[in-house]
């Protein structure tokens, strides 16, 4: 019961947050603004204006996992580039002392051990030095076989060195497809915007708080938050908390994170990140990770919502989380059931 009643507190709470942020909330009155021209309400540009911006962040999303993919390629090439200098110092070593041995074979007049023995006075001696003569010999083997098996290793080297740099450009590509894909559609939904009037865009934000304060009631009537346990934090999750709540107010900018402005996943890995752990950088890797049921989530857990695995919130307990929304809004909290939920997944499990 004292579960159920926290978590009303917090919806109401939500709630208030919600409609004092409004603008014209303190007047005290609502206001009919007009409707857009071609026949669409404000409703229906309003759900056009969300899809274009889910559309926005499945490609940001997109954008940066291979912008990471890129990355990880470029180091993997640097790395190569390293063994391929380390290999060959290697073989200009190996090469030296091979020919400091043929040299010495040179002097020695390169005679057979029964001409040696012929013309040795002393067979002791003679039995040593071709003792000496079979270690030489072996030595010079290995150095042929280490020189070989060098040469062998810079061979491979430029073989992955190829398959990397296809690989990299292959990511680039990608990258630049979904950067024109997100710019794109930021811009179809930055032109529907400019096209309302100012009493419009108030209420297009009206609009936007109700439809999360209906998603964020229904999940909680339908037994979203039934069962739940109220799992404290670990110290990890306190940390990684703490850390989203100091960015609220920041600007959503795709691709960011931080420390200035942040995407949905570029919040929550650097949340993470602070909390001193490393997680992947999208919401879709992030999906990777180990899941938990809804009624089990404590503070600390991710939340990934739609089917696509597009966008991710912080869990802060209580049935909210914080969040980067999309561009034009700010991180800021919300209801954990004021989006599609997919899956909760727990970095430190």
């Amino acid at each position: 019961m004292r579960k159920r009643r926290r978590g009303s507190i917090a919806l109401t709470l939500l709630c208030a947050m919600a409609l004092l942020s409004a603008p014209g909330a303190l007047a005290g009155t609502a206001f009919a603004a007009p409707e857009p021209q071609q026949g669409k309400s404000l409703e229906q540009v309003r759900k056009e204006i969300e899809d274009l911006y889910r559309e926005a962040g499945t490609a940001t999303d997109a954008f940066n996992l291979a912008e990471s993919e890129t990355k990880t390629q470029s180091d993997k090439i640097v790395e190569i580039a390293n063994l391929v200098l380390a290999g060959q110092d290697r073989i200009t070593a190996l090469k030296g002392r091979a020919g400091a041995a043929a040299r010495a074979q040179y002097r020695s007049g390169g005679l057979p051990p029964g001409a040696q023995l012929a013309l040795s006075n002393d067979p002791t001696q003679f039995l040593d030095g071709n003792d000496r003569l079979r270690q030489g010999e072996k030595a010079t083997s290995d150095l042929l076989s280490e020189l070989n098996r060098t040469q062998t290793d810079l061979q491979q080297y430029a073989r992955d060195a190829s398959a990397h740099w296809e690989t990299l450009e292959a990511n680039r590509v990608k990258q630049e497809a979904a950067k024109k894909q997100v710019e794109d559609k930021i811009k179809a939904a930055e032109e529907l915007e400019s096209k309302l009037e100012a009493e419009q865009k108030a209420r297009l934000l009206e609009l936007e708080a109700e439809a999360q304060r209906k998603a964020q009631s229904d999940w909680l009537s339908h037994g979203g938050m039934t069962g739940s346990t109220g799992a404290a934090a670990t110290d990890a999750g306190k940390r990684a908390v703490q850390f989203a709540a100091a960015q609220m107010g920041k600007p959503y900018v795709w691709g960011a994170e931080g420390p200035g402005s942040y995407d949905c996943s570029g919040l929550t890995s650097q949340a993470w990140l602070a909390a001193g752990k490393r997680i992947p950088r999208t919401s879709q890797e992030q999906l990777r990770l180990p899941k938990v049921a809804v009624k089990d989530m404590r503070p600390g857990d991710l939340i990934i919502y739609f089917d696509d695995a597009s966008h991710v919130g912080i869990y802060v307990g209580d049935g909210a989380m914080i969040h980067a929304p999309r561009p034009g809004r700010n991180v800021t909290m919300a209801g954990a059931g004021s989006m599609p939920i997919k899956a909760v997944v727990r970095p430190d499990a």
